[in-house]
């Protein structure tokens, strides 16, 4: 069942949504090569704690860290480490969550270690441009495949592939709500979107082929061919005038 959320539970949502986002901003201005993404993990913790925020991800399905930092072919969920250190040239996605006033707040970026290759920015800016696409198909009267497929087309006309094995999902008083929001799709298809729908849409887009593997640690998921993966991610609430997206800052 989609729970559609009243005006008030989508304010809570926003703030949230834009404490999250806050963070990952202070996040990124702190990606540097020599710093290592344990560096990372102890700043939002800090963070959180600061501003009076439950780290979401801590403790989930016994998850260890607040904050999940996937480096180059990892696609999702790498677990900070003092034995990562960022290089020059790498990307690195960073995804957190938090639990504030009892709503959930979920919002991911990609963004460069210095100075990346051509291939590296371009993969950033098709996946963030595929991201913004399928924001503007969060429109009453449409349905969930129109914001699938859009991902997808916008992917793979570029020369790149979604992966499937993980999706995005709808987010509320518990992190995975329904409808789970995967990455592909036809348009048409699915339920009809209706007011107060919030999703979180996170288009994970492949340089290789769509394939991933996890990897001994349970949780850290890597492209089967060793290619970049970028991962964006927003939440977004259906209402009358259109697409409201709740982790603008």
């Amino acid at each position: 069942m989609i729970i559609c959320k009243s005006t008030g539970e989508i304010e809570k949502l926003r703030r949230s949504g834009r404490m999250v986002r806050q963070v990952l901003s202070e996040i990124r201005d702190r990606v540097r090569p020599g710093v290592t993404t344990l560096d990372l993990e102890k700043f939002v913790a800090r963070r959180f704690k600061e501003l009076g925020a439950r780290p979401a991800f801590k403790g989930y399905r016994g998850y260890p860290c607040c904050l999940c930092a996937s480096v180059n072919d990892e696609v999702i969920h790498g677990i900070p480490s003092e034995r990562c250190a960022l290089k020059e040239g790498d990307i690195l996605s960073l995804d957190t969550g938090v639990v504030l006033d009892g709503y959930y707040g979920d919002s991911a970026i990609t963004v460069p270690v210095g100075e990346i290759s051509e291939p590296a920015r371009r993969l950033l800016k098709v996946t963030e441009e595929a991201l913004e696409l399928a924001l503007e198909r969060v429109r009453l009267g449409n349905r969930l495949g129109d914001i699938s497929a859009t991902v997808q087309q916008h992917a793979e006309k570029n020369g790149y592939s979604v992966v499937r094995e993980f999706v995005g999902h709808g987010i509320g008083k518990a992190m995975h709500e329904e409808p789970q929001i995967p990455n592909f799709g036809q348009a048409g298809h699915g339920p009809f979107l209706k007011e107060g729908m919030v999703f979180a849409i996170e288009p994970m887009v492949n340089a290789g082929g769509p394939s991933v593997r996890v990897l001994e640690d349970n949780w850290t998921a890597v492209t089967a061919d060793g290619r970049l993966s970028a991962h964006f991610e927003h939440m977004v609430a259906v209402t009358q005038n259109g697409p409201d997206v709740l982790t603008r800052l």
